[in-house]
């Protein structure tokens, strides 16, 4: 089968984060498995990322030389095969303001216009496809096909490439630099930490229209170098970090799915998360807290720290959960929903 993908999601880890994480890894293992990926792609870039993604929309046709095409998120609106869902953008709009929110209040329209239009719908997690249909009108659920991970990839990346064993308690968080990541609930969670736990170290991997202000509150929480920032980092250093880590914390109250709990998972180590969106979903066997609750998150936190079974235990049981997303698991899975689809557009 020849597919085409359809997205204006900037094809690098920097900028496009984990929706360019799972397309690049979903084509990679379609081919794997003897389709042919053709990407469509902007070739005309603009200062303003929705404007950009609009006139790249509008000069669309569609591509008789492929079986089936697959839009991403807003992308593909005007070429009603399939609209995969990364994320919901009407959803992720609610923790943003100013320009931004209005920026996004766009895509969410063109988004709507995607999915009502399309011949089947597709999301990442049972979460999602709720919000899509309650915010967009669908008069059903769309279709779940999980975010997947290259586990044999990850795992040669981690052995590869490691960093000298550290001997403090180190929390590791990553993801982009969005409000709704909350990543300051991690900073004041640390800061109530510091006098029990002396040997805390908070590593923080990502960058994002946020960084100033977190950047400005750890100062203020005086929070020295228990925190570090490593900003953007390769595949290979990001594997470094993992390795290095005693446990990752995702704090973020709004997420479609969360590639970044797979890559925790594969690499073995406990997650502590609030409690929120999809998250329980992906990883059902992680430590919990309150959304939105810095004592919650540092209870929980601190309760990994004190009991080594409990890191283990849960290492183990997230070792276990993550085969159900391998890559080419997932593919099928994939091929078999958009089979149907195909069917009818031919």
């Amino acid at each position: 089968m020849r597919i085409r993908f359809i997205t204006s999601t900037p094809l690098d880890i920097r900028r496009g984060s984990g929706t360019f994480v799972g397309i690049k890894v979903l084509a990679r293992a379609l081919k794997s498995l003897g389709h042919e990926v053709v990407f469509t792609t902007p070739r005309i870039h603009l200062p303003v990322y929705t404007a950009e993604r609009i006139l790249f929309n509008r000069s669309l046709r569609h591509a008789p030389d492929c079986d089936l095409s697959i839009g991403f998120d807003m992308d593909g609106y005007r070429i009603p095969d399939v609209a995969s869902l990364k994320g919901v953008i009407a959803d992720e709009l609610r923790f943003e303001t100013g320009l931004t929110r209005l920026t996004m209040s766009v895509q969410a329209r063109c988004e709507r216009l995607h999915v009502n239009n399309a011949r089947l719908v597709i999301t990442t997690s049972r979460y999602s496809a709720e919000r899509a249909r309650d915010l967009y009108g669908l008069p059903c659920l769309p279709s779940i096909v999980p975010e997947l991970i290259d586990l044999a990839q990850w795992r040669a990346g981690l052995r590869q490439n490691s960093l000298p064993p550290s001997n403090r308690f180190t929390v590791l968080s990553v993801g982009r630099f969005y409000p709704r990541k909350r990543i300051d609930n991690l900073l004041r969670a640390a800061a109530l930490l510091r006098p029990k736990l002396p040997e805390l170290e908070v590593r923080i991997v990502g960058n994002g229209p946020s960084a100033h202000g977190w950047r400005l509150l750890a100062h203020q929480l005086r929070l020295g170098d228990s925190v570090t920032w490593l900003g953007d980092v390769s595949q290979a250093a990001l594997a470094a970090e993992f390795n290095r880590a005693s446990v990752f914390c995702l704090p973020s109250v709004q997420e479609g799915f969360g590639i970044v709990l797979l890559e925790a998972m594969a690499a073995g180590k406990p997650i502590v998360a609030a409690r929120a969106a999809a998250i329980p979903e992906v990883a059902p066997h992680a430590s919990f807290a309150e959304p939105d609750n810095p004592d919650a998150l540092a209870a929980a936190i601190e309760s990994l720290f004190r009991s080594h079974e409990a890191r283990q235990q849960q290492a183990a049981a997230g070792a276990r959960w993550v085969e159900e997303f391998d890559a080419p698991r997932v593919a099928r899975l994939f091929v078999d929903v958009v089979s149907g689809a195909r069917a009818t557009c031919r």
